[in-house]
């Protein structure tokens, strides 16, 4: 471990959950924290999936450590992409600090696992600048356009789809999406599905931001307040239904009900953006990269979390331009920190045995 005034050792952990290819840190970005003066390890092959070779990161400074166990041992600040997964629980430790995405709300273990290590565990998701998730909203950008691309492909017959078009055809009628959630992952979602020429419908609770997101998606796209009877009067004509619901900190809503899924037409197309918070749709069943989309009665519904593990070289680079900011002001202590970046006290989510966020600590009912 590195001693008191020594430079902070960064370790960059190679992803273990399925079908992630994701990186939490770039050669360049290494580069960049080698320059602050900082040590960098990274676990051998960590960047594979996402296009980094080994020797991409030695030509940019970084030591590559030959498993995970030596990154544990070596770094004091850890950064990972996905949550901790069983294989790593017992590999935490008090003077490890870890910045990931973590969505505790919907993996109680994770937290235990943390809480058990009296490591501090910091959530990319529960960093907030006003009202905004600046580490978030890269990866929801991404996730809202995927929802559309899948929608799109699981809409062909030779998928089990309704056989038709997201565009359509002149003389012929767009598929109509309708899209559920207007923050950010949700009007990336309209604006491809507008793009591609489906009539979008964008409903939220909020109507001025379920308006801005219909108006920047052209003339064939409308706002309405999201409510459950509203969803149920729009499923009946939804070929496309996505859930992009958030409630930071704590469990998705249900606004996809299995009412709604049986109004919907024979071989329409659900995705499930909040998969990852435990789902927006009633008895939804997490699907995988493998195998992404599951028929619920006459419906196929994609529910796949980390969905930008899919394009892992464009997530990785957008993660790490929002990250390394965070990772530069943690390397050089927590007090330093927490005194630069003051929205890192509130995205602690586990710290000294204990789970510390109040919404996270909500969710689980502690």
């Amino acid at each position: 471990m590195t001693s008191p005034g020594s430079p902070t050792v960064v370790g960059v952990l190679k992803e273990v959950k399925g079908f992630e290819r994701r990186v939490a840190l770039t050669p360049t970005g290494a580069r960049v924290l080698v320059a602050d003066g900082h040590r960098v390890v990274v676990e051998t092959g960590a960047g594979l999936g996402s296009g980094f070779k080994d020797d991409e990161y030695r030509d940019s400074g970084a030591a590559i450590a030959q498993s995970s166990d030596q990154v544990f041992d070596e770094a004091s600040l850890l950064l990972h992409v996905k949550e901790p997964q069983p294989q790593e629980f017992e590999k935490f430790r008090p003077q490890h600090t870890l910045f990931t995405y973590l969505h505790l709300a919907a993996a109680p273990e994770v937290a235990d696992a943390l809480c058990r290590s009296g490591c501090r565990a910091i959530a990319y998701e529960s960093v907030e600048v006003d009202r905004q998730l600046p580490l978030l909203a890269p990866m929801s950008m991404v996730a809202g356009r995927l929802a559309t691309q899948i929608a799109a492909s699981y809409l062909e017959a030779r998928n089990g789809g309704r056989g038709m078009l997201m565009g359509g055809l002149p003389g012929v009628e767009p598929t109509t999406v309708v899209v559920i959630g207007a923050g950010t992952s949700g009007r990336h979602a309209a604006e491809v599905a507008a793009g591609m020429g489906a009539e979008v419908i964008v409903a939220d609770l909020n109507l001025e931001r379920a308006r801005s997101v219909a108006d920047a998606c052209g003339p064939l796209a409308r706002a309405v307040v999201s409510s459950a009877a509203v969803i149920e009067e729009l499923a009946p004509t939804a070929e496309v239904m996505i859930g992009a619901v958030l409630a930071p900190g704590h469990r998705a809503p249900i606004v996809i009900t299995r009412k709604i899924l049986d109004l919907m037409p024979e071989g329409a197309v659900v995705v499930d953006i909040a998969i990852d918070q435990g789902g927006c749709v009633e008895g939804v069943e997490s699907t995988t990269h493998a195998d992404p989309v599951r028929t619920m009665g006459h419906v196929r519904v994609s529910a796949t979390p980390n969905m930008p593990a899919a394009v892992p070289r464009s997530s990785t680079a957008a993660l790490t331009a929002a990250t390394l900011p965070y990772v530069r002001a943690l390397a050089k202590g927590w007090p330093e920190a927490a005194a630069s970046h003051p929205e890192l006290l509130v995205a602690v989510n586990v710290e000294n045995g204990a789970v510390v966020n109040p919404d996270v600590k909500d969710a689980l009912g502690r």
